[in-house]
């Protein structure tokens, strides 16, 4: 791999149990740092990518390589790669009863056995927490419980618990479907300002072509499970978008919500 380089994916393929194809062939290298955003429509196989750049879904042939560490069917491979590796969901994930701060914590435990996760955290553990907390603006709602917040917000403290992890690397699945144009705007800037200072690569599928070019600096096209278009946002054209939508195009370049 490029010394620059984070994870790689080499002619990856994913086939599920009912013979649907969601990835054929995919080859890709994520560098260091850089902001990069999937489109594709529904079932274009977005979410597959993500999911199996942190084995959640494996893949059924090809290699999936971590920068230092290794292929990641190796199982220590694969538990240090997650250890660095953050998640942040469409729908949050996180548990609601519980306050920001509890929530945040969770981004620690791949650090600690089973066992050791069961006890308290060590304080220096809770002072990171407070730290990622502040990052997002929340310290005032530390001790707020999750169910109180606005939808911005409790993405606000999916990104904290992504950054508790200490991660090289986040994986976001549509993290701003369920939000408002103007949320949207704050969660993305947000996490392009976060990442960009702590040199953290990004990796996130959206639906908003508009959004994927005002915050990505690469945009990774995918249709049918293939890549096709990699390239910055200024080189996308109406034929690239043509054939990575096909006939949706015509409203998704004015619809800044389609799904």
């Amino acid at each position: 791999m490029d010394k620059r380089a984070i994870a790689q994916l080499k002619a990856v393929g994913v086939t599920y149990e009912n013979q649907v194809v969601a990835l054929e062939s995919v080859s890709l290298v994520l560098n260091q740092g850089e902001f990069a955003v999937v489109l594709g429509a529904s079932g274009a196989g977005k979410s597959t990518l993500l999911r199996t750049l942190n084995y959640l879904t494996p893949p059924s042939r090809g290699t999936v390589l971590a920068s230092g560490l290794g292929d990641l069917r190796e199982p220590k491979v694969l538990r240090s790669h997650r250890q660095q590796t953050g998640m942040i969901f469409q729908q949050h994930q996180l548990i609601e009863r519980q306050c920001v701060l509890q929530n945040v914590l969770m981004g620690r435990l791949a650090h600690y056995s089973f066992w050791r996760s069961l006890l308290p955290l060590p304080q220096p553990d809770q002072q990171l927490a407070l730290a990622c907390i502040a990052r997002v603006g929340l310290t005032d709602k530390a001790l707020t419980p999750v169910k109180n917040l606005s939808g911005g917000q409790q993405q606000r403290v999916g990104i904290a618990r992504a950054l508790a992890q200490q991660p090289q690397l986040i994986l976001a699945d549509e993290p701003i479907a369920s939000l408002d144009p103007a949320s949207s705007h704050s969660v993305l800037s947000l996490l392009r300002h976060i990442c960009k200072t702590d040199g953290i690569t990004v990796l996130l599928s959206l639906h908003q072509v508009e959004f994927a070019k005002a915050y990505g600096d690469r945009i990774i096209g995918l249709a049918h499970g293939q890549i096709v278009f990699d390239a910055p946002p200024a080189a996308l054209r109406d034929r690239d978008l043509k054939e990575i939508y096909g006939e949706e195009i015509h409203t998704r370049e004015h619809d800044g919500n389609a799904s």
